[in-house]
């Protein structure tokens, strides 16, 4: 396969382990941008990179970039997808991909036009654990899925300026942490959950700090997810089944699923990846699309979690500046 150049637009903590992915596969990042130009500087010390733009158009504009990693606040994502895809690079999006649908759609566009691949950098659509585990229920052993609950809960401080709460940076418990719990039901259910329920808490500065989702598709599978930004939570997911039900710890980037068996009182378990390589197979899978091997990206799904995170705020009315200044 072809070495592409790969550079990052941001230099946060993604980025680094970004830096650490190539490393582990003996490559260099290609090159590094960023709003502030001295961050991009000694990142680029720090891995060796050759090239450091002293104006994120620049990076755009480099012919001999070949993919480039987003992973700065959502709400920029869209203006830079935009000038990304217009000059013809291919590009791995940082969660959540966009504010909204139309934005997406909007992005998704541009890539068709201009023969590129988008795609979102959503952890669990490729870890090897998800791949394993879903094949292992495929094959009927478990029977059919009923139902799917999931937790996801962090506690920040009530700082509101700082990005999880500050509105001005798109920040909020379902862009920064339900996209994994919705991306985990959307990739085991067997089809787009069709009617949504959802209750919300907001935290002072209006964003979402806490909320309850219910779920279920035409096939009747539901799934019930609990997110706060303000309370920890084990990250756990829980599929059952008619035969046992499953459980993943830490799941956006899980080694394991412990498969019980109610009937015999079995347990099994599963074993696939390391979570410290999460990047790695985030980029093992882009180059496989952009080489035109396989497309494991998985784009389908993010535009069925996009659209359920739109319609979920639609419900709520909570918008942020960018989607008030487009009405």
């Amino acid at each position: 396969m072809k070495q592409y150049r790969w550079a990052t637009l941001g230099c946060g903590v993604i980025a680094n382990q970004l830096a650490q992915a190539l490393e582990r596969r003996g490559q260099k990042l290609y090159a590094v941008a960023n709003r502030t130009y001295s961050n991009a500087v000694a990142f680029a010390e720090k891995y060796g990179i050759a090239h450091v733009y002293d104006s994120i158009d620049a990076l755009f504009e480099d012919e001999y970039v070949d993919i480039i990693y987003i992973s700065t606040p959502h709400n920029t994502h869209i203006a830079y997808l935009r000038k990304a895809l217009r000059a013809g690079k291919h590009v791995l999006c940082e969660k959540a991909i966009t504010l909204n649908s139309s934005e997406l759609e909007e992005a998704l566009a541009l890539a068709s036009e201009k023969r590129v691949i988008l795609a979102e950098a959503m952890t669990i659509y490729h870890m090897p654990i998800y791949k394993q585990l879903n094949a292992y229920i495929q094959s009927g052993k478990l029977g059919p899925l009923r139902l799917i609950q999931l937790n996801f809960g962090s506690y920040k401080e009530y700082d509101m300026n700082n990005r999880f709460f500050n509105r001005n940076l798109a920040g909020g418990a379902l862009l920064d942490i339900g996209v994994y719990a919705l991306s985990f039901a959307r990739w085991f259910m067997a089809s787009k959950p069709h009617e949504i329920l959802s209750q919300v808490r907001y935290a002072p500065s209006g964003v979402d700090e806490q909320a309850s989702i219910l779920l279920k598709n035409r096939e009747e599978e539901m799934a019930t997810i609990i997110l706060s930004l303000h309370a920890k939570q084990p990250k756990r997911g829980t599929l059952s089944f008619d035969k046992g039900y499953v459980e993943l710890w830490e799941y956006p980037r899980c080694e394991q699923a412990v498969i019980h068996y109610v009937e015999h009182d079995q347990t099994e378990i599963l074993h696939a990846g390391n979570s410290d390589d999460a990047l790695l197979y985030e980029v093992e899978d882009m180059e496989a699309a952009v080489s035109g091997i396989e497309d494991r990206m998985c784009l389908d799904y993010t535009k069925d979690v996009m659209e359920m995170m739109t319609q979920i705020r639609s419900v709520w009315g909570m918008r942020y500046p960018e989607e008030e200044e487009t009405t």
